[in-house]
């Protein structure tokens, strides 16, 4: 019996022992210094990327600060953090699909410095319609796209 991908939904709610707190690694530690890394759940990234309503913005890296002082880590463990916010990404883009409106704003979660994220549903192309239809300007930065003044529409995560 063949077995079949997980669909992004599927994927959402398995924790598998997450969230736990873990010491960081050697390698880790040669760059961020001692302490330790929470890997969080999937449901934990998406619901952070929930509290951007309609004209802010959040960045991963907004997370990860959220999630290292819920779970008293040195840090969020970025790799995870990222593919958790794909993962979350990846659902709603399925829901959207199925003609839902009520999804996890993917769209408003932003790379660090403001960029979009390539991996997203849609594309660079689908994120930046998108934010432009809630008023952004997205512009080139280099070779990446990034929402001017991001910072001036961060959402203020320490108000629950």
């Amino acid at each position: 019996m063949a077995s079949r991908n997980k669909t992004f939904r599927e994927k959402l709610t398995e924790s598998k022992g997450m969230p736990r707190v873990v010491p960081l690694s050697a390698g880790m530690q040669r760059k961020w210094g001692p302490g330790t890394a929470v890997i969080p759940s999937p449901m934990e990234v998406d619901e952070l990327m929930r509290r951007a309503r309609k004209g802010k913005l959040i960045t991963i890296n907004q997370i990860r600060e959220v999630l290292a002082e819920r779970h008293d880590a040195t840090m969020s463990c970025p790799i995870v953090t990222g593919i958790h916010a794909r993962i979350a990404a990846g659902a709603a883009g399925e829901a959207l699909a199925e003609g839902k409106k009520r999804v996890t704003p993917f769209w408003r979660t932003l790379k660090s410095g403001g960029e979009l994220n390539e991996k997203y549903p849609g594309g660079l192309e689908g994120q930046q319609a998108r934010l432009e239809a809630e008023g952004h300007s997205v512009i080139p930065r280099g070779k990446k796209l990034v929402v001017a003044d991001f910072e001036r529409y961060l959402v203020d995560l320490s108000k629950g």
